[in-house]
């Protein structure tokens, strides 16, 4: 059985509006960040004395390491505060790249500061190298807020070590997911010594307004886009399953009805992070893009069972309660500079694709979908893309294995041969990450430039 959920008359209006493309403010935003470093070096700078001796170059490497990583600290969490800014205009993908580099650069760094730091303090009380340890628990035992630090620190390196790719893929997202959200407290436990045994915070009083103002606006953003927000969104909303259904096997549909669910200024290709109020389910919040144009009441998912959570949204009874927070993602229209538009979808990576191939600005043969599965019988959703193919005389290609096995070239020279002007498209695209690797490696053979190739990847 399948379901065919159209996006009604504010869908085909978005078929006919003007290519406006938006730019990305990822490099602004990345040259904010370096000046921002540099601020924290002018403020070591314009705090330290003249550094006569060994033991006073040691201390100081350990400020600079320990000011770094206070910076980075706030960025990690600005990058988990699900900003609209970063979220929708850089993708969510992106910024979770960022937040996985912020985090290894800021547990090296705070690394390099507990060890130089600590073994500056023991040359100073006459000690060595030997007793950097029994300073540090000194050091605990005597300085202001150093057991809180103590504790945070422990928290990152949990963290840290839990986030590596052997042991991050071995845990379940659930419980991955809830011990992330620990860098919360990891952050508030170390903020506290820094104020207080800094020495730069000492020595300048306006560098405490500025420490206090960073951190007090990251805090202030993760209330409001963290909390406020989606109970804002959910109590105007209030969204509730109307159905499930089975597209192929393995495949379900879940349809999503609500209140005025067109203000929620959700577009086609991007997603939402959902928990499904049922038994089981509650503590469970899992990304799935929508799977179909938004429309005023009703909202599609559409959503492969390989996993826990994703298995269990076949067994959802209509009326069940939905708690949603977005939207998410920069997988949309305002990514598009060309007037011809290539789609590539992978498996269930065909959900954003088919809500674009639906909405995407373009006239007859503009558009063209190239679907990956491993079979047809695997093609989720075909009837309804068949049939946005004819109404748009847009053009509809699959890529599944031969009936030995064999898996279709999509490469350089493929994708020549079916689109001749392929390097005159955007291309947006889908699908597992070694799928969407090859894909890219594929379009940058045949001549797309690599700022025409929009993907997003949702393995978080």
């Amino acid at each position: 059985m399948t379901t065919t959920l159209a996006g009604g008359r504010a869908a085909r209006r978005q078929t006919m509006r003007r290519i406006r493309p938006r730019r990305s403010p990822a490099v602004p935003l990345l040259l904010a960040v370096g000046a921002g470093a540099v601020a924290v070096l002018w403020l070591w700078w314009n705090s330290t004395p003249s550094i006569a001796d060994t033991t006073g170059r040691i201390v100081a490497a350990g400020r600079i390491t320990g000011l770094l990583a206070g910076y980075l600290m706030a960025l990690v969490v600005l990058q988990m505060a699900r900003v609209p800014a970063l979220e929708r205009r850089v993708g969510s993908d992106r910024v979770a790249r960022w937040h996985a580099t912020s985090g290894r650069y800021t547990v090296c760094l705070v690394v390099a500061h507990v060890f130089l730091i600590m073994w500056g303090y023991a040359l100073q009380a006459g000690k060595g190298l030997g007793d950097v340890v029994q300073q540090t628990i000194t050091s605990i035992d005597t300085l202001p807020d150093m057991g809180k630090a103590a504790l945070g620190t422990g928290l990152l390196f949990v963290i840290a070590l839990l986030s590596v790719g052997g042991i991050r893929r071995r845990l379940p997202y659930d419980g991955w997911y809830h011990v992330h959200l620990l860098t919360y407290a990891a952050v508030y436990l170390t903020f506290w010594h820094q104020i207080t045994t800094g020495n730069e915070f000492a020595v300048e009083p306006s560098a405490k307004t500025f420490w206090y103002g960073l951190y007090g606006t990251v805090t202030a953003l993760v209330l409001w886009y963290r909390v406020v927000t989606p109970i804002r969104l959910n109590l105007r909303h209030r969204m509730r399953v109307e159905a499930v259904v089975e597209e192929t096997p393995g495949i379900v549909s879940v349809l999503i009805g609500g209140r005025r669910l067109h203000r929620m200024g959700a577009e086609a290709g991007q997603f939402f992070r959902w928990r499904f109020l049922a038994p089981g389910m509650r503590f469970s919040s899992h990304p799935y893009s929508l799977s179909a144009a938004p429309r005023p009441d009703m909202l599609r998912i559409t959503v492969k069972a390989i996993g826990d959570h994703s298995s269990r949204l076949r067994e959802l009874e209509p009326g069940t309660r939905v708690w949603a927070e977005g939207p998410y993602g920069a997988l949309t229209a305002q990514r598009r500079s060309r007037g011809k538009v290539l789609l590539v979808a992978g498996g269930v990576g065909i959900t954003p694709m088919r809500a674009l191939f639906e909405t995407l600005p373009g006239a007859s043969g503009d558009i063209t979908l190239l679907y990956r599965a491993n079979s047809t019988q695997d093609l989720a959703l075909w009837g309804e893309l068949a049939r946005i193919a004819d109404e748009r005389g847009a053009r509809l290609m699959y890529a599944v294995n031969s009936p030995d096995g064999e898996r279709p070239d999509i490469s350089a020279d493929s994708l020549r041969r079916k689109i001749p002007d392929v390097d005159r498209h955007d291309v947006f695209l889908c699908g597992p990450p070694g799928f969407a690797q090859s894909v890219y490696e594929a379009l940058r053979g045949a001549g797309v430039p690599a700022r025409r190739i929009h993907h997003e990847s949702f393995e978080m």
